[in-house]
């Protein structure tokens, strides 16, 4: 099978099993999404749901969060993994989104990446989740999937060639979707420890890189 054979079973599978997807992450606005996903940096989905309705509603935008200290964010989130740095990213980058932005979360990845614990993977959500653009954002389950599956080389061995690899193969139209396929079959498939590989749609062309 070649590469080009194998990107379009992958994808015709999932165009057909999940036309329409998005994160877990529970938000209604762009700042919340942005602060949801800076939370799941290393922690589930499932926790950062539990901590963020009542962080939400005591800071429901930049502007509210932008006067708090870290300390006092720190309680909403103190069940989260590093929420020490957490915390402190949360309160400064609301600071800067107010200072800088007018309190409005930029749609541009320059902009975004300059915000205090916003790299490129939380940037690369925000333009594909809240602006609907072409970006593909590289977390561990990703990486790992696109490994297994053969969609990448071992050469790419960082989140950034991962990234590189699947922009080039995936079309446009797909990307911001195809973030979440991948990220979806290794939550629940393609696991870190123990893959569910009798529940794999792909068993049959997998090259078991585990």
């Amino acid at each position: 099978m070649t590469k080009k054979e194998r990107y379009a079973y992958i994808l015709d599978y999932f165009r057909q099993q999940m036309p329409v997807v998005t994160t877990e992450l529970q938000f209604s606005s762009a700042f919340q999404l942005l602060c949801a996903t800076l939370l799941s940096a290393q922690c589930t989905d499932k926790r950062i749901n539990q901590v963020t309705p009542a962080l939400f509603a005591r800071y429901p935008s930049a502007k509210e969060m932008a006067q708090a200290e870290p300390e006092d964010v720190f309680e909403y989130v103190k069940s989260v993994s590093y929420p020490n740095s957490k915390s402190r990213h949360l309160v400064e980058m609301a600071r800067m989104l107010v200072s800088d932005f007018g309190g409005e979360v930029p749609a541009d990845m320059d902009n975004l990446v300059r915000l205090p614990g916003v790299g490129r993977k939380t940037a690369n959500v925000m333009q594909a989740v809240w602006f609907g653009r072409a970006a593909m954002a590289v977390d561990t389950h990703v990486f790992r999937v696109s490994h297994r599956l053969g969609l990448v080389p071992a050469s790419a061995n960082t989140p950034l060639k991962v990234e590189q690899q699947l922009m080039r193969n995936i079309p446009a139209d797909d990307i911001p979707d195809a973030h979440h396929w991948l990220l979806l079959h290794g939550r629940y498939v393609c696991t870190s420890r123990k893959p569910h590989c009798e529940k794999c749609p792909f068993q049959g062309i997998c090259p078991k890189i585990i």
